[in-house]
């Protein structure tokens, strides 16, 4: 059951990590991104997963389905900033000729590890920035990013490594566009989710930096159904977990938990009034964050040294009622 295969998504390998509990689509490829996991228990999918008669949109817009990449995440104002001394302008592809959700798209990423053994399955895939000229022109940055799949029973680890081959200092964000599905009923769906408050948003939906209270949104950290909802909304983790439970009212459900020391933010997206499925991504800059006049430590912006790899680790863990587990 611990194993991984290897599949196809029109005409490209997917590999597929196997648990007695769940099935995950691995698109290397094409963004390297996980395009589905199939609860085996309940049957169900539980990504927001591309048909393959979604090609075109998919090549269009990749970040609609499953688990893709953003990096950097959100939007930049006018595409363009500076830093220690260096300045980027990256391509101006929203309405207001500002820049969104970064340079990762559909990118081919290498496989260089597989493992199986008896506690789980693990695939590791690798990406160079300098193999990209579009990335290269667009931020001069010679990356390493390796990110590691380990599938354990209900548990699916995703952990980035990201390693600065270059000789100055660099910005770097990364954020991850999850869709969970809710499968038409949300009104039978919660969202447990510790927040402190909500970033403010200018007429262009860039983040200014400011916050305001939660108001209504406090429900998060209690648990708020998601009938009627509709995000687009970014908020502020503070100091506390990382961590989002969303639970059906049989208590099924999920855990998605992030690493605290990088990852500050939250986006919910629900595309309209929640229905079939809601966004839950965990940021780790604040969007615009280098035109942000704040600290680091408030947007989130990692400094990326030579030579000096950091690690982000994120963690989905399906929840069963407790009769299912028995």
């Amino acid at each position: 059951m611990k194993k991984v295969t290897k599949g196809q998504w029109n005409g490209y390998d997917t590999y597929i990590l196997h648990s007695r509990e769940l099935e995950v689509t691995l698109l290397p490829r094409l963004g390297n991104n996980v395009i589905g996991i199939k609860d085996l228990i309940q049957q169900r999918e539980v990504l927001r997963k591309p048909d393959e008669s979604d090609l075109d949109f998919y090549l269009q817009k990749p970040y609609h389905f499953g688990i893709p990449l953003l990096i950097p995440p959100g939007r930049i104002r006018k595409g363009r900033f500076s830093y220690a001394g260096q300045t980027y302008q990256f391509d101006q592809n929203t309405a207001n000729d500002n820049h969104i959700h970064g340079l990762h798209r559909t990118q081919s990423w290498c496989v260089s590890d597989i493992e199986e053994d008896e506690e789980g399955c693990t695939v590791t895939t690798e990406f160079m920035s300098s193999d990209d000229p579009n990335w290269m022109r667009q931020f001069p940055v010679p990356l390493k990013i390796e990110m590691t799949l380990r599938l354990q029973g209900a548990s699916l680890s995703q952990t980035f490594k990201v390693t600065h081959l270059g000789d100055q200092p660099a910005p770097f964000g990364l954020g991850l566009h999850t869709w969970f599905m809710i499968d038409g009923e949300p009104e039978n769906w919660t969202l447990h989710l510790p927040v402190t408050a909500k970033y403010v948003s200018d007429e262009q939906i860039i983040t200014t930096g400011e916050t305001a209270e939660l108001g209504n949104l406090d429900a998060l950290n209690h648990g708020l159904n998601l009938q009627g909802t509709n995000f687009d909304t970014m908020l502020k983790i503070g100091g506390k977990q990382a961590e989002a439970l969303l639970l059906r009212k049989d208590g099924y459900g999920l855990k998605y938990s992030a690493d605290p020391e990088y990852f500050k933010h939250w986006v919910l997206y629900t595309k309209g009034e929640a229905d079939q499925y809601i966004c839950i991504e965990p940021y780790t800059w604040l969007p615009d964050a280098p035109n942000l006049n704040l600290s680091h430590e408030e947007t989130g912006l990692i400094e990326l040294k030579p030579q000096e790899p950091i690690e982000l680790t994120l963690n989905l863990e399906l929840l069963y009622p407790q009769e299912k587990q028995e």
